[in-house]
Formats: C-alpha cells, sequence, structure tokens
C-alpha cells in the first residue's frame, strides 16, 4: 500500500470531448469511449463512510488495479475524515429512532416535522460530505477531473429488511453539484430488490482483496454493528465479477451482521463519561463483566436468527440497553455493579455475540486469521477479548494485510462505485439472501 503523506499523485486531465446534449450514448461503455478514459481503472476514485456509531465522515481517494494486477490490486493515495456538525449528528441520531425527532427542539426556521427534518437532514448531510470531498481533493492536490466517480452510501435512519426497505439519508445531485463529480449513492436497494437484506454489502469488495487459495479468512469488522465476511481459502482470489460466481464453489463467501458493537461501548460511555468513546478499552477493562447480565443481553432475539441477517440502531440502542439494565435490576436486586462494570460487559457481548459466530466456521486444525477493521479494531480491551474467545485463530487487524482499518470501508465504497459505473454487480447473493446479482446503486452525473 502506499503512503498517503508519501504519495506523488498521477493527475489525470478527463474531460468529455463529445459535449453536444443531443449525444445519446448506448451505454456507460459507449460513453467512456467519448472520453480520454481508456478503461474505468484509469480513472481515481473517492469512497465515503458514515457508520452507524455516527462520530464522523471517512473519505479516501483511491485506484484500483485491472483484473490482472494481482501484485497490487489497489492503490490508498489520500485519507481524510471529518467529525459531523453538532446539530447534524442530533438530527442524525433522532431520525435513526421512531419518533425520536419529537425529542429535538427547532430553532427558528428550522422544520417542525419528521418528513421536513428528512429532507433538512438530506441537505445538510450532501453540503457536509462535499465539503469533505473537496478538503479531501485540496490536501491531496487533486484535480476533481481526475476523479471517475464518489462512492457515497449515505446516512442510515432506517434499516427494516422484514419490510423489505433501507433508507439511506443523502442527496447525491447537491454532492455532484459541489464537487464536479459523477456520484454513486443508494447502494442497497436494488439488492432489497430482488428479495435481500441489502447488507452487509462489503463482504464482495472483502472477496475482491482479501482472499487467499492457502487459508480461511474472517474479516470482522468493528463499527457501529458488528458483521463478519467468512473467506474460504478456495474463494476467487481477485474477481471483478464475484457476485456471478457458479464454480460451483462448495463453501462461498459468507458475511452477515452479528450483533452490536461501538454503537452501545460509544452511547454508555458518552453517557457517564466526559468522552464520546472508551479510548483503547480502558474504562471497560477497569470493570468486571456482569455475568448475568450479560446472560440477559444476549437472549436477544437478533443472536438466534440465522443468516442472512442483518440489525441496527432499530434493535441495538441506548434506550435498549436501559431496559435491560431495569429488567434486570428488579430481577437481581442484590447484585451491585458499576457503570464501568456495564461497559466490561457490552465489550463481552461485542467480542462474544462475533466469536460465537466465527468459530461456527472455523476448523481447528487448518490455518485461520481474523483480520478487524473499523473502530473496534483499535480498542485493544476489545481486541484480547477476542483473542480469548478466539483460541484457534490468530487475531489482528486488516493492517496485516496492507490496509489501516480505519479506511477499510470507505474504500469499499469506491470499489463499489466503480463496480456499478464498469456494469459489474457488486452484492453476494449467498450474504444478503437476493436471488442474483446484480448492478447495486444510482448514478448522479456531474
Amino acid at each position: 500500500m502506499n503512503d498517503p503523506e508519501n504519495t506523488e499523485f498521477l493527475v489525470h486531465s478527463p474531460s468529455f470531448i463529445n459535449n453536444d446534449d443531443d449525444a445519446n450514448y448506448a451505454s456507460l461503455t459507449d460513453a467512456l469511449e467519448q472520453t480520454v478514459f481508456e478503461n474505468f481503472d484509469d480513472g481515481l476514485y473517492i469512497g465515503m463512510m458514515s457508520g452507524t456509531s455516527l462520530d464522523g465522515m471517512d473519505a479516501v481517494l483511491c485506484q484500483f488495479g485491472n483484473e490482472e494486477d494481482r501484485q497490487q490490486p489497489l492503490q490508498l493515495l489520500a485519507t481524510y475524515s471529518q467529525d459531523f456538525p453538532p446539530r447534524l449528528r442530533e438530527v442524525l441520531l433522532a431520525l435513526c429512532q421512531p419518533n425520536g425527532i419529537n425529542h429535538l427542539t427547532p430553532t427558528i426556521g428550522e422544520p417542525n416535522s419528521e418528513l421536513d427534518w428528512f429532507g433538512w437532514a438530506s441537505k445538510a448531510y450532501a453540503d457536509f460530505a462535499s465539503e469533505v470531498v473537496n478538503n479531501l481533493l485540496q490536501q491531496s492536490n487533486t484535480d476533481s477531473e481526475s476523479v471517475l466517480a464518489i462512492g457515497c452510501h449515505g446516512q442510515t435512519v432506517r434499516h427494516r429488511p422484514q419490510m423489505g426497505f433501507s433508507l439511506q439519508l443523502v442527496d447525491a445531485n447537491i454532492i455532484a453539484e459541489r464537487t464536479g463529480i459523477s456520484v454513486v449513492s443508494d447502494f442497497r436497494r436494488r439488492d432489497m430488490a430482488v428479495g435481500g437484506q441489502g447488507a452487509p454489502l462489503v463482504p464482495a469488495f472483502h472477496q475482491a482483496l482479501f482472499s487467499t487459495p492457502n487459508s480461511t479468512r474472517v474479516l470482522l469488522n468493528l463499527g457501529g454493528i458488528a458483521n463478519i465476511t467468512v473467506l474460504p481459502a478456495n474463494a476467487n482470489l481477485i474477481n471483478a465479477n464475484p457476485a456471478n460466481d457458479t464454480s460451483g464453489n462448495d463453501s462461498p463467501v459468507i458475511g452477515y451482521d452479528t450483533g452490536p458493537a461501538n454503537l452501545l461501548l460509544d452511547a454508555w460511555t458518552s453517557l457517564h463519561t466526559n468522552k464520546d468513546y472508551d479510548a483503547g478499552g480502558a474504562w471497560a477493562q477497569s470493570g468486571q463483566v456482569v455475568e448475568p447480565l450479560l446472560n440477559q443481553l444476549i437472549e436477544h432475539p437478533f443472536f438466534a436468527r440465522t443468516y442472512p441477517k442483518s440489525t441496527g440502531r432499530e434493535d441495538f440502542n441506548l434506550a435498549w440497553l436501559q431496559n435491560e439494565l431495569q429488567k434486570f435490576d428488579q430481577a437481581s436486586a442484590h447484585i451491585r455493579y458499576s457503570s464501568a462494570d456495564v461497559q466490561a460487559t457490552l465489550t463481552e457481548l461485542t467480542a462474544m455475540s462475533a466469536s460465537m459466530q466465527i468459530n461456527t466456521f472455523i476448523n481447528a486444525h487448518e490455518k485461520s486469521s481474523v483480520y478487524v477493521c473499523g473502530g473496534g479494531a483499535f480498542n485493544d480491551y476489545l481486541m484480547t477479548r477476542l483473542q480469548a474467545h478466539l483460541p484457534h485463530c490468530t487475531v489482528e487487524t486488516t493492517a496485516s494485510l496492507g490496509l489501516n482499518p480505519a479506511w477499510v470501508e470507505a474504500v469499499a465504497f469506491a470499489w463499489l462505485a466503480r463496480q456499478t459505473l464498469m456494469g459489474e454487480t457488486g452484492n453476494l447473493p449467498a450474504v444478503t439472501g437476493a436471488s442474483k446479482g446484480v448492478v447495486l446503486g444510482q448514478v448522479c452525473f456531474a
């Protein structure tokens, strides 16, 4: 991987040669022939991610190798991260909860209904995302015309796969206009249109970048929600179209959400300390796991569901935790515990629920590795607890594979944007439960 601080940029100067408004291209390929790009591998891509934790927006500038370039499939050229504006974060958190907007106090000129707040936040999110992109371009000294597309997932405010829908909040039109770069967004709903959960979407990227024929690898993303990708030893190494694998592979890539991670850890930390997150897991490590409480929390119905499955703030949130604590206090009044003990218990819940799933795919007699990404990869105590629950695996971060764990998901959405522009599928039916592989996302051309 390239060091973002020591990268020489190959600045291209793409532009449409034919700007005739009457030009009618039969396909994206035809349109591409009218540019100075020889193919979709020649340009740069930007990926953006703001996860369930809502701790900020990450953006990456990267370039992908072609299908034959297995030695260097990815160059990470620049990265940038920025905290959400406080009011936007407050509104997004409110929109994530049914009727949560009722707890907001509007100021003069602000909306007074949930639907109006949704529109307000869509625009505000896009304004903020545009600022992040332009800052990334400026700091990396990159011309916007060198970038083929931005993959912007938007902010999930409601995910109801059992009802067949998922809502990601962003106005891609604004980003395209403010940056001068085409934007691919709305990745989930095409998968859901063919019966899928719409999540998780990153396993196809994990397969393309991280598969090896020599051993089973498990990618564990510890964002607001924890999810795993199981890459069997015989998974495709680099496959430009992994969702269309009809080779009869007996061990398909598997991926699904395993339960809560930073979502609950951050919420409990913020409630009881003056910090936004438990740095290194130090606070949790100072407490003791409350085993009866852990046993109660693990009874949540989500943990017993079979995959494919996905979850979010709809299932796991601070209100749910507080309700569980109230029930626990009523049933176990003799047990005394501190707020640090609850943090330790939540950390154990994350480690145990993820490890229970990972262990079902691990053969103790085979070489297996677990690679962690997302914010949880920097929680030393959580990593220690994961290793304790995974005695037959080595547990390390994706930095060992050449990609800093902080940027994996943002890079994934750059890759998904590239898949869309190439007309290639981006979902894995075995992961999401979709009936077939489909091209994901909608393109808003600059």
